[in-house]
């Protein structure tokens, strides 16, 4: 389990099996490579798995100051090159969504297909009527935990925002302490994330520039927000598809792992060298 200076910082990063294409995953906010453990095994019998810690996150370092999504951008790029895996099938789910969307448009060599759920790329509702509610209710409870950060609170912080933006009411109860401990441990990462102007945001007129194969995905129980995000990616990736997890929400790699192991295998499989 090997920890290497990658982009200038110490990055963990794990790599499981030993045939098939890469595939590369990409966790959100909060956690770490363990949120892939539900699906990373059996993902491993028929690819080359690599799950990482994202800077600022669990055995990964975290540097002082200001960080940037961009950041976590090259962070991808290097290590995908560090490890000579391009090209590769690449999933994000929630920030590591938007961070794989982000890295996609910037250099769409690295990938053989995308595979993205529910990334928050808010900012590009700003112009949809449509969505002004939806934005209204995601900035309203994002200022919810801010404002528990500021007060000092960092478990209640936590708790709020897994029950009202990621997992839903009564999730935090039902997680393991073992991720609750991760979650809190990870926060001051997620709050250094949304001080950054860019981190809720992305050009969408660069994404044409991936014209490689694509799957868009939410979760039918999600909070509108994210569908309405997925919703304009359709309309700007040229060869985009989408599909609904049903009964699933913002993870549905860790609530529904069986249908998304399943998923996402077609999806790659169904892609031509």
């Amino acid at each position: 389990m090997p920890i290497d200076k990658i982009n200038g910082v110490k990055i963990f990063w794990e790599l499981t099996g030993s045939k098939g294409e890469p595939l590369v995953l990409v966790h959100g906010s909060w956690g770490d490579h363990h949120n892939w453990d539900m699906v990373a095994g059996e993902f491993a019998k028929t690819f080359r798995v690599l799950t990482y810690d994202r800077r600022g996150h669990s055995e990964s370092e975290r540097l002082p100051g200001q960080g940037s999504v961009e950041e976590d951008v090259e962070d991808l790029i290097e290590l995908i090159n560090y490890l000579n895996l391009s090209p590769a099938h690449i999933a994000g789910n929630s920030y590591g969504a938007g961070i794989a969307l982000k890295t996609a448009a910037k250099r769409p060599d690295l990938f053989k297909s995308m595979v993205i759920h529910e990334p928050p790329l808010f900012g590009i509702l700003k112009d949809n009527p449509n969505a002004r509610e939806a934005l209204q209710l995601v900035d309203g409870r994002i200022k919810v935990v801010l404002d528990l950060f500021a007060e000092g609170n960092l478990q209640k912080a936590t708790e709020e925002f897994m029950e009202k933006i990621a997992m839903g009411t009564g999730a935090w109860e039902k997680l393991p302490e073992a991720v609750k401990r991760t979650f809190i441990y990870n926060a001051p990462t997620w709050y250094d994330e949304m001080q950054d102007p860019q981190s809720l945001q992305i050009d969408i007129n660069t994404l044409s520039n991936y014209k490689k194969p694509a799957l868009l995905s939410s979760g039918s129980e999600s909070p509108i927000f994210f569908p309405l995000v997925i919703n304009k990616l359709m309309s700007v990736i040229p060869h985009a598809k989408r599909i609904t997890f049903e009964g699933a929400g913002h993870v549905p790699h860790m609530s529904h792992s069986e249908k998304y192991i399943e998923t996402v295998s077609n999806f790659c499989f169904s892609i031509g060298n």
